[in-house]
């Protein structure tokens, strides 16, 4: 792929799909210039988001050694997430592209239709033990742009002492009818029931999207029956008493901080919260999301994938994919996977990691069970569906308009 087909594909829309999808993400400070110009070709050029990881870290530490066993030395520049997509189109527009690039999964697709990404056949990394469903986040139009550097995704934390002084056995919650019996429990016992984000941005999407595909439900039909189920259910909990209004206007961060005063039962959120949820100060439990009928529901993927954007030396390539096969190989995906809090994107590190590590074995199912949200080939429209999607959940929870018709108008808008 030569560099001025790069750069005819480097159109606007491809910028405000990626300011959508990033249009939630966390904020951090830059901590350095995204200037490559002036690399030699001893030097490689990494950038990543991961802005709280000082020279003197762990994480930089890895990137050095991949670098001094490639036989190059290592210039990173570390970003706000919500920077690093839109910094990426910028440098390739001016043919300035960093060597290799770690960027949120739901990027991936942007940026590969965009064509500032080689597809894995082209800088020949090997991804054969990945797991499929975590590497089609990194997948559009046939091809693969990268590999996953680890993985979260979403599961429900549960309160020990609320759920016992209720009567609910936790091996009883199977599906949503059960589920939803044991938040009446709750309430009847004096206790509060589930709390979660159904906030007006790419969070609520995020917290959503359980729910929908635990339906049965597509992001190509927003205004299925299965959607409406799910949408519903979450409004009869509001309406039930067993979910607070604030769900309306909570982040992730806001939500677990009201399971954090020990009167929920239960809680969506990520494995972001492992270390706080060790701070809380009562016993708790994580349980995978139920789909509606049984088993475990499809909840998104969350993490980085580790790429290899496109070069007008093409003979970078081979020193690149030394540097993105070390960060993926598998005692580093260990190492890194702990630092993140993330679980790993293979079978055989995820069984170390468990091995090392009982209380991960749910978040393993999660993530096994999980989906990307670009998956499916929908690319650069999943942005303008997911917005879709959280206008129809603020429209359905506040009461403005009906599930049936919050997801219709979803639709047509999302068309």
């Amino acid at each position: 792929m030569n560099s001025s087909f790069r750069q005819r594909r480097l159109t606007a829309a491809a910028v405000t799909a990626l300011a959508v999808a990033l249009s939630a993400t966390a904020c951090s400070s830059d901590s350095g210039s995204s200037d490559t110009k002036s690399v030699g070709n001893g030097t490689y050029t990494i950038w990543d988001p991961y802005p709280q990881f000082a020279k003197s870290s762990d994480w930089a530490k890895l990137l050095d050694q991949c670098g001094a066993k490639a036989g190059v030395k290592i210039k990173r520049t570390a970003f706000d997430t919500s920077d690093l997509g839109s910094k990426a189109l910028l440098a390739a527009q001016q043919g300035n592209s960093p060597d290799v690039l770690i960027v949120d999964n739901p990027v991936v697709s942007t940026l590969a239709e965009a064509g500032v990404l080689t597809t894995t056949d082209e800088n020949k990394l090997d991804t054969s033990k990945v797991d499929a469903n975590l590497l089609a986040a990194g997948q559009s139009g046939g091809k693969t742009y990268g590999t996953p550097i680890g993985a979260n995704t979403l599961a429900l934390y549960y309160n020990k002492a609320v759920l016992k002084k209720a009567g609910v056995d936790i091996a009883s919650v199977k599906d949503w009818k059960s589920l939803t019996a044991a938040l009446a429990k709750v309430k009847a016992a004096g206790k509060k029931g589930i709390t979660f984000s159904a906030i007006g941005t790419e969070e609520g999407s995020f917290q959503f999207l359980p729910w929908f595909w635990g339906a049965g439900a597509k992001l190509t039909a927003l205004d299925s029956s299965q959607a409406v189920s799910a949408l519903s259910l979450w409004k009869d909990w509001l309406k039930n008493g067993y979910a607070p209004n604030s769900v309306l206007n909570n982040t992730q961060t806001t939500s677990w901080q009201e399971f954090a005063t020990g009167d929920y039962a239960f809680s969506e959120n990520g494995t972001w919260q492992l270390a706080n949820a060790k701070k809380a100060g009562f016993e708790y439990g994580v349980l995978p999301i139920r789909g509606a009928t049984g088993g475990n529901a499809s909840a998104p993927t969350g993490g980085e994938f580790v790429t290899v954007p496109v070069q007008k030396d093409t003979g970078r390539y081979t020193t690149s994919q030394k540097l993105e096969t070390c960060l993926t190989s598998g005692d580093n995906l260990y190492n890194t996977d702990t630092t993140l809090s993330y679980v790993a994107p293979t079978s055989e590190v995820q069984d170390k990691q468990v091995a090392a590590n009982a209380e991960l074995k749910p978040w393993v199912d999660a993530v096994k069970a999980a989906k990307g949200r670009t998956s499916d080939d929908l690319g650069t429209r999943y942005p303008k569906i997911s917005e879709q999607m959280w206008k129809a959940v603020q429209s359905a929870l506040s009461g403005s308009k009906s599930p049936t018709d919050a997801l219709s108008e979803a639709q047509s808008a999302a068309k």
